[in-house]
């Protein structure tokens, strides 16, 4: 691991004087893309930061400012953000993005909001991290320390993009960095569960004009989110006419409906590539163990890096039900409206899928960023997150890891390894900083949108 931005910006310049062939591997996220060479340009542009004396204060500072970030880190960690109740840490992202000069405010669905002016003419950059976590209220989130590590729910995903989005925003007023593109900072609602991006989508339907997007999440520094895995969820609810297990029996259970659904519906096959899966989460009903089941529901996720497949794959999933609940009425002879089993379904997730190409300009630059500082070839993989919401508009997007090492996200036994984390956030400020361009120092690597 490197010690110091300088020599690894340094490095930068001298490594990516050639075309990288650098190769994806992601594990069993999703699916991986291979990165393109980077093209002339964008090289200059890097080696222009790399040399700058302005930049390398600014990574310099982020360093410096390590500590002052994970006491923060602590502190946000420890303030509750369930799904839907947001509240209280977005008022605190608040407060510490107005003392530290951001004009921000919470939007009407919860997010925090502001944008950092550029000198005109540049690209608007959205960077982001969300405020919500995946765990119910009264969960003990006291961080934790053992071995060197800090467990705590949620600590990784996503409160340590938060505390990098304050040390970015810190540093870059304490040196009066002017950058030339605008870059609006988001503390967003709704990235887990059921929350369905909710507060991304509010956000982008409010600024159509921006340019591009760079969200953090999880990760050392060397992954780059370039697939937005797509996912439609359902709940079915079965009822029936239910009744005594002994008196009533031959009565259509919604149960047994239930269960033959879920049965057809673990024999479906889906493609690897692009990877398409589906489960049902959770299930539920009846009213005791000697009863003939009224009602019973459950939860199907269905997920996929590609849109038709994903579509195809719901469309055998829903098929299912008809069949199940077919074969449970005719199993037990229900022959009226009364004395069948039928069902219903409601749609409690849409989350919308796309991609970046690895041959957009914004990707180009953070497999730049990634070689300049000596962390490799970077790897391009596909997850379900904010990005997503940008992808599906045909905005360039991607997600960047924020630093330090953890593991064991969406778990109470979540952990989150310090170390060397600013490593991590010096990377994705420079692929920021070289995407919206920094006045005297370079130009903006990230295009301007045409307006439709």
């Amino acid at each position: 691991m490197i010690v110091s931005f300088r020599p690894a910006l340094t490095h930068l310049a001298a490594a990516l004087s050639f075309s990288l062939p650098l190769l994806a591997c992601q594990g069993a996220l999703a699916q991986t893309r291979t990165p393109v060479p980077t093209s002339a340009d964008i090289d200059t542009a890097y080696t222009r930061l790399a040399a700058s004396p302005l930049i390398r204060k600014v990574l310099d500072d982020i360093k410096a400012d390590d500590a002052r970030a994970q006491r923060e880190l602590r502190l946000m960690t420890e303030i509750e953000a369930p799904p839907f109740k947001e509240k209280d840490r977005a008022e605190y992202f608040l407060s510490r993005a107005k003392a530290l000069g951001l004009d921000a405010s919470l939007d009407s669905e919860g997010n925090v909001v502001g944008v950092r002016k550029g000198s005109g003419n540049g690209p608007v950059l959205l960077i982001s991290a969300h405020l919500d976590t995946v765990f119910p209220p009264g969960t003990d989130v006291k961080v934790k320390e053992k071995d060197g590590k800090w467990y705590a729910p949620g600590i990784a995903d996503d409160t340590r993009g938060l505390a990098v989005l304050l040390s970015w925003l810190k540093v870059l007023n304490d040196n009066k960095v002017q950058t030339v593109g605008d870059l609006v900072f988001v503390a967003n609602v709704g990235e887990e569960g059921l929350g369905d991006l909710r507060g991304m989508k509010v956000v982008f339907k409010n600024m159509p004009g921006i340019d591009g997007m760079v969200g953090l999440e999880p990760g050392p520094g060397n992954g780059i989110t370039t697939i937005g895995t797509a996912s439609h969820r359902y709940e079915v609810r079965f009822t029936g006419p239910g009744g005594h297990s002994f008196e009533a029996f031959g009565t259509a259970s919604a149960i047994h409906a239930m269960g033959r659904a879920i049965a057809k519906i673990g024999e479906i096959t889906t493609p690897s590539e692009p990877k398409t899966t589906f489960t049902v989460g959770t299930v539920g009903g009846g009213t005791s163990v000697n009863t003939i089941a009224g009602d019973a529901r459950m939860a199907i996720d269905i997920r996929s890096n590609g849109m038709p497949e994903l579509l195809a794959a719901e469309k055998k999933i829903l098929a299912t039900l008809d069949e199940a609940v077919a074969e449970e009425n005719k199993r037990w002879g229900a022959s009226d409206a009364a004395k069948k089993v039928s069902y219903t379904t409601k749609v409690i997730g849409d989350r919308p899928g796309g991609e970046t190409q690895p041959s957009t300009r914004l990707v180009q630059a953070a497999v730049r960023a990634i070689a300049g500082a000596g962390k490799g070839p970077a790897a391009l993989s596909g997850s379900s997150t904010d990005a997503n919401v940008p992808m599906s508009l045909g905005i360039p997007a991607i997600i960047l890891g924020s630093g330090g090492s953890s593991s064991g996200w969406h778990t109470r036994d979540e952990w989150y390894d310090p170390t060397n984390a600013w490593e991590g956030a010096q990377v994705s400020l420079v692929t920021v900083l070289g995407l919206v361009g920094v006045k005297d120092v370079v130009e903006p690597v990230l295009e301007r949108r045409k307006p439709k």
